[in-house]
């Protein structure tokens, strides 16, 4: 089977039909995903488009890892002319290369100093892949200061997580999910965890014990519902993290890097985590890309050599896309213009709401929106918007997510609450 037919700009990666495409899923996938019945062929700015050429707004963006639009041309050119100048291969870590140094500096210095209590030492970056990597990197550093510096006897530490938290997929996240189909029949599981109910500090506190080391938090939930915890309810984490001598970390992956209206969604309760997070639009949506960063006094006592590691991570293709993707952040001030677009579309949304019988709650920040119906069928809603030419997803099964690139234009919101008007009135 010639799988390159024909690649030009028609066809985009071949010339197989859109049934051909489906077939060649069903036959030799795994049926993991729900899907919407659309086959992208290119992928511009805000915009997907279909082999006839019909364009849908995308209101996923990958999750947020295609923050900056799909294919922006400054990411684009620097990933170019690190592949023609040939300094974009992968290489042992056994050695050095420039882009690994460059991006961790910048990354460094791109976050406010983590972990204050512990100095002002700098920050200190560690590389992986997906994001779940680098969230098992955080629960190894949770685990080993609970170790090292609390004397918890080794297999014995305890982090808190929350309810309907998502952090990935890997056997120990999925092992505190409160899915049940993302981890039943995968057992066993890996201990170690606590489960408390988002946005209820008296919860936390009352899960705190001599074993504790850590709290793990998304500062605002995307999979669980696009839910906002109440106002100081971060606040109140950071308090009994100090107090407890625990690891305050947070999972910006989804909310961080603009997504929210700010550089990073814990800055909205004014507080600073002893360690985060990042992935997905940490390379623009081209590159898996993902790192975990902590106060440097942290990470040195946690992670020596041998201790940890990845072929892939930091490698200098992905850390070339990294610093371009930080830079474009920067110099389009896209957390400014994430505040601003969203405030507009969620207005709109919010006034649509009013009006439909269908809505229960619009809640989020920036451009991370989340539209509860009441019957818990969003997918359906969602179904309804592809037809329309909009491109989202249901969270929980019962809010439709609207998180597009964060370039999106007054013209293109006007198209999205145009759509949403139609499906939801």
């Amino acid at each position: 089977m010639d799988l390159l037919k024909k690649n030009n700009i028609e066809t985009g990666f071949s010339e197989f039909s859109d049934s051909d495409i489906f077939e060649f899923e069903e036959t030799c996938g795994a049926h993991h995903y729900e899907r919407v019945k659309l086959v992208v062929r290119h992928a511009i700015g805000c915009w997907l488009y279909d082999e006839n050429g019909k364009k849908y707004l995308d209101c996923l963006a990958a999750y947020s890892a295609a923050n900056p639009g799909h294919h922006h041309p400054d990411l684009i050119k620097a990933i170019t002319n690190a592949l023609e100048g040939k300094f974009a291969s992968v290489l042992s870590n056994v050695v050095y290369t420039d882009p690994l140094g460059v991006f961790l500096s910048k990354m460094a210095e791109f976050a406010p100093q983590l972990g204050p209590r512990f100095g002002n030492k700098g920050n200190k970056v560690l590389p992986k892949n997906g994001g779940v990597e680098s969230v098992e990197t955080a629960i190894k550093t949770m685990r080993y200061y609970g170790y090292k510096q609390k004397g918890i006897k080794d297999g014995k530490q305890e982090i808190i997580v929350f309810n309907n938290n998502f952090h990935g997929r890997t056997i120990s996240v999925v092992s505190f999910s409160s899915s049940e189909k993302s981890k039943q029949g995968f057992g066993p599981l890996t201990p170690g965890f606590i489960s408390v109910e988002y946005g209820d500090i008296f919860a936390v506190k009352k899960a705190i014990n001599k074993n504790t080391c850590g709290i793990l938090v998304e500062p605002m939930q995307g999979e669980g519902g696009m839910i906002v915890p109440p106002e100081g309810f971060l606040k109140g984490l950071r308090v009994l993290a100090d107090d407890n001598d625990l690891l305050l970390i947070c999972d910006e992956i989804q909310v961080g890097l603009g997504r929210t209206g700010k550089k990073f969604c814990f800055e909205h309760e004014n507080i600073v985590p002893d360690g985060i997070i990042l992935g997905k639009a940490l390379s623009g949506g081209i590159i898996p890309l993902s790192v975990f960063i902590t106060n440097a006094e942290i990470m040195d006592m946690v992670f020596s050599k041998g201790s940890d590691g990845s072929t892939f991570g930091g490698y200098p293709l992905a850390c070339v896309a990294g610093v371009a993707a930080l830079e474009i952040i920067e110099k389009e001030d896209l957390v400014k213009r994430a505040a601003e677009k969203g405030k507009i579309l969620k207005e709109k949304i919010e006034k649509i709401a009013s009006k439909s019988p269908h809505v229960k709650e619009v809640r989020g920040k920036g451009l991370f929106i989340g539209i509860e119906v009441k019957k818990g069928n969003a997918m359906e809603f969602c179904q309804k918007l592809a037809g329309l030419g909009v491109v989202a997803n249901d969270s929980h099964g019962h809010t439709i997510r609207i998180s597009p690139p964060l370039i999106i234009n007054d013209q293109e919101i006007d198209f999205l609450v145009k759509q949403l008007e139609k499906v939801l009135a």
